[in-house]
């Protein structure tokens, strides 16, 4: 058997992932088990990013050793073989919140307040000793033989994009607990972590994440761009979960805060309802070995130093009134983390309906998870009066509508012809058919938009999606257009697609006059134009639409 460090002696695999390999080893000179974690670098990176990388996991993996907790799975050592790092870990026995959800359903929302409340108190202890975990999520909860919750990996997955591979079976679970703040490429602090188990509890009480998506690009989008469904049967879990829900990490609540509700709710109470302020609670400063520590004790459960408040963050004005404007930002993030978790590539956003020549614009994912547990809700006979329970409802039809610029500019006479017009082309795409979907073009300003709605029409056993045109032709002579285009859907489900900019510039001049017709004298003395009515005129209305198969 394989000894490494020539102390820690590997016994059999407990699970293994792209990251490495965890084992159940035996330590030599303690005598006692341990659980060994032989970390490697993602295939294909440089050498000189393979020694940044392990001596980062190093350095990350010794300050998660110093967070003395129940709650914390116990950093024992950090050993060196084969010139990369081997870390050792507390064995706890017992069986993950992942696995127990997987074989027994949701849980209680008493029971799911009570396990977050522990990994809360975990997060804290961790905050402030300057450490983030960066990957909480059912699969690095441990529910142990002995009743105690403990959070696991804390410090190891810690590599931005990379963390989705510490586990078998893990990849498609990490993004869905990813913070838009990460998913944005911006810096995390502790109130990414605190979104993490926000999304955790959502899961918890509904059995699914409400931002998982067929694809991790499609994921990320959901995550920074929608707002979750209520859930069904949080009961009074639901306050805490929109608290740490929100996508704004200042507007969060701090993990004291979430605790206090958390046990609260875990005893049979109900958390305040009031939202807090903007701003009220202050994320903790998260430095490295030479960053706070300490301030709670060896249990981490003591106060906290008071900490600056920030200012309220700015709410949006009228013309910031709707979706807020992250596509950039987000294409970055993801890119970022992409490129390092192991060479998925924008080729998945394929643009699969246009031939304008276009960039493909990423789909926004708007359904809810099909997976999601349906409600049975009570029938009323008209007859009778009387009201019985009806059997469990199938889920409604998933949705899912984004929209991409053909042409998103035009300067010219006006009004401006249809193939330099302004013009736009959705997808929607539903997860079952036979199904009617009933959408309309919005602008942002209110106008030049879709008056009525309209329906799509998926037969069955047809194709799941279908691409929709629109072009922005009816401004007159002068105008100036700055605005904003979206698809909004109805029914089965209300959806939004992202907003996409667009602009009109008309010249103050019309254009010239065509030639004048030909004319016949009248016994009247009038006029005539062949085919008895004037021609040449432009279609009018908002703008046009089509609906197309794909083929």
């Amino acid at each position: 058997m394989t000894v490494i460090a020539g102390r820690y002696r590997l016994l059999d695999v407990l699970g293994e992932g792209g990251m490495g390999t965890v084992w159940r080893a035996r330590d030599e000179v303690l005598g006692r088990e341990v659980a060994v974690k032989e970390v490697r670098a993602p295939a294909g990176l440089p050498d000189a990013d393979r020694e940044r990388l392990f001596a980062r996991l190093e350095r990350e993996a010794r300050s998660a050793a110093r967070i003395t907790h129940r709650n914390v799975v116990t950093v024992y050592d950090v050993a060196l073989d084969d010139d990369r790092p081997w870390i050792v870990m507390e064995l706890v026995r017992g069986l993950t919140l992942a696995e127990t959800l997987e074989a027994e359903g949701p849980l209680p929302p008493r029971r799911a307040a009570h396990v977050g409340a522990e990994v809360c108190a975990a997060l804290r202890a961790a905050h402030e000793a300057g450490v983030l975990h960066r990957d909480v999520k059912p699969a690095n909860v441990l529910l142990a033989n002995d009743g105690r919750v403990v959070l696991t990996d804390f410090g190891i997955a810690a590599v931005e994009g990379v963390s989705p591979l510490t586990m078998t079976g893990e990849l498609i679970g990490s993004p869905e607990y990813l913070a838009p703040e990460r998913a944005l490429g911006h810096t995390p602090g502790p109130a990414a972590d605190l979104w993490s188990l926000g999304v955790l509890l959502y899961a918890a009480v509904e059995g699914v994440s409400p931002f998982r998506r067929e694809t991790p690009l499609d994921t990320l989008r959901t995550v920074v761009d929608e707002e979750p469904l209520p859930p069904a049967h949080a009961g009074p879990l639901a306050p805490v979960i929109e608290g740490l829900l929100r996508k704004e990490p200042e507007q969060r609540l701090s993990a004291r805060v979430a605790e206090d509700q958390l046990r609260l709710v875990g005893a049979g109470g109900a958390p305040r309802t009031e939202p807090p302020p903007a701003g009220a609670y202050a994320p903790l400063p998260v430095g490295g070995p030479g960053g706070p520590g300490g301030t709670g004790g060896p249990g981490g459960t003591g106060p906290t130093a008071p900490m600056p408040v920030p200012a309220p963050v700015p709410g949006p004005g009228p013309e910031e009134s709707g979706r807020p404007r992250r596509r950039w930002g987000l294409v970055a993030g993801i890119a970022a983390l992409l490129l390092v978790a192991g060479g998925l590539t924008y080729a998945a956003l394929r643009d699969s309906g246009a031939d304008d020549g276009g960039s493909p614009v990423p789909p926004v994912t708007t359904s809810a998870p099909t997976t999601a547990p349906s409600t049975a809700s009570p029938s009323t006979s008209a007859e009778t009066g009387t009201t019985s329970p009806s059997a469990t409802t199938t889920p409604p039809v998933s949705v899912i509508v984004s929209v991409r610029a053909v042409r998103d500019t035009y300067e010219g006479a006006c009004p401006p012809p249809l193939d330099a017009a302004p013009q736009f082309a959705a997808a929607v795409t539903v997860d079952r058919t036979p199904a009617t979907v009933s959408y309309r073009w919005a602008t942002e300003s209110g106008e030049k938009q879709d008056a009525a709605w309209r329906t799509l029409d998926f037969p069955e056993g047809g194709p799941t999606e279908q691409r929709l045109t629109r072009t922005q032709a009816d401004y007159p002579a002068g105008a100036q257009v700055s605005d904003r285009i979206r698809l909004e859907v109805r029914d089965p489900v209300a959806r939004e697609s992202n907003w996409v900019d667009f602009s009109v510039t008309c010249e103050e001049t019309a254009p010239p006059p065509s030639s004048p017709p030909a004319t016949t004298a009248t016994p009247s003395g009038g006029t005539a134009s062949p085919g008895g009515a004037p021609g040449g005129a432009p279609g009018g209305g908002a703008g046009t639409a089509a609906a197309m198969p794909r083929r």
